[in-house]
């Protein structure tokens, strides 16, 4: 039996995989978690075998829980399982220990084959994102983002600033995702980001304060 514990701050998507994953045979959840504090108190008390872990979380997110637990409980395997695709996440998240980094995108089978392939001691990522951490590595001059319309203060991820630099052309968030490859949820993850990070409370606003401090061309 795989003991599961889940970790996302929406009560929804909590609840929705407890009911998924729960219907499998050889899948106990042990508990669910709300954020990363909780993530790392719940791992102490219950032990479990896999933690699917969300990023962006109130109080501590995935990755900094991630990395805690794996500190103190390296055996237990964790699955990053967020709507980012940004790299920045990914290189993080592997940095902190995780084995896994998969979308919420996912069909519930793979999903459900992923943690058994984590538990059994493999590794997963995505096919898409394997291509871009490759293509990363091969040309990293090509994916370098730091520059001058890169820099910023306000912690905007470089898949961000490239929504951000879409959002400009006053385009919708379905022309995003076709232009980015992208699905619109999460599209509307990164712009909710992006208003919070900038603290502003709509696309004009937020496209004039990134021109404005120079994190997009003007």
């Amino acid at each position: 039996m795989i003991n599961i514990l889940i970790v996302d701050d929406q009560e929804l998507i909590r609840e929705s995989l407890s009911i998924v994953l729960g219907g499998e045979e050889d899948f106990e959840i042990v508990g669910l978690a709300q954020n990363g504090k909780r993530a790392i108190e719940l791992t102490k008390q219950l032990s479990p075998d896999v933690i699917l872990m969300d990023i962006h979380m109130p109080l501590m997110n995935g990755v900094e829980a991630t990395e805690i637990i794996k500190s103190e409980c390296p055996n237990v395997k964790v699955i990053i399982l967020t709507t980012f695709e940004e790299l920045g996440y990914v290189r993080d998240a592997l940095a902190a220990g995780a084995e896994g980094y998969l979308l919420k995108a996912i069909h519930p089978q793979d999903l459900a084959v992923g943690i058994r392939s984590v538990y059994h001691g493999g590794t997963l990522i995505t096919q898409e994102i394997a291509k871009q951490l490759i293509a990363q590595w091969v040309n990293p001059s090509e994916h370098a983002i730091e520059g001058k319309n890169k820099k910023n203060n306000f912690g905007l991820t470089d898949r961000e600033i490239e929504v951000l630099e879409v959002l400009a052309h006053g385009v919708t968030n379905r022309e995003i995702a076709r232009k980015l490859f992208l699905t619109e949820g999460t599209v509307k993850n990164y712009i909710s980001s992006i208003y919070s990070k900038l603290e502003v409370t709509g696309r004009q606003k937020a496209v004039f304060k990134a021109k404005e401090e120079g994190i997009i061309d003007a």
